[in-house]
């Protein structure tokens, strides 16, 4: 499994891949140390899943892992409807569907299906408006699937040595940015 990406790196990467780095480097690390107040709340926003509370429901997978062998990608989904087939991906609060946030939810879906379950529908759920918002399936969104296989790609290729951020804006909401060298502030 050492040469699995992790499904929440492909956000990640997109956002910067220094902080997959920095990320592991600060593994089981207390994480008041480095996160600031959005994760905080975004982790405990997903804690009824991560404890497998949300649902009573035996039809509703909820904080499970999957893997994709076909993609090499390997995480946890958040809350996987069977009897529906509907797969959803909880966010804190939604201002933008990054592409980020997408990959992560095909990641999941592609897994989903190679372990033999039938998913209809992809969406993510924004907790603070209680708002759905639904995404095409891979096989519908031809530009996205591509801009998926090329990340993955990107991951796999990418070189440390080689990188130089560009755009101050991620450098300026990156929680690691005061121990990164490739930083622009």
């Amino acid at each position: 499994m050492d040469d699995y990406i992790l499904i929440s790196w492909l956000n990640d990467f997109i956002f910067c891949p220094v902080s997959i780095y920095f990320h592991q480097l600060y593994g089981n690390k207390e994480t008041l140390l480095y996160q600031n107040s959005d994760q905080i709340s975004g982790k405990a926003a997903h804690k009824t899943v991560d404890e497998k509370c949300y649902s009573t429901r035996k039809d509703v997978l909820q904080g499970i892992s999957v893997v994709s062998e076909k993609y090499g990608l390997v995480g946890k989904i958040d809350i996987f409807d069977v009897a529906n087939g509907v797969l959803t991906e909880r966010k804190k609060r939604i201002v933008n569907i990054y592409d980020g946030y997408v990959f992560q939810l095909y990641a999941q879906y592609f897994a989903l299906m190679e372990m033999g379950y039938t998913v209809s529908n992809i969406r993510f759920h924004s907790m603070d408006d209680n708002k759905n918002y639904d995404i095409l399936l891979p096989c519908e969104d031809h530009i996205m699937s591509v801009k998926f296989e090329s990340t993955i790609k990107a991951i796999r290729d990418f070189s440390l040595d080689d990188f130089q951020q560009t755009n101050i804006k991620k450098c300026q909401r990156c929680i690691y940015e005061p121990a990164c060298d490739r930083g622009l502030i």
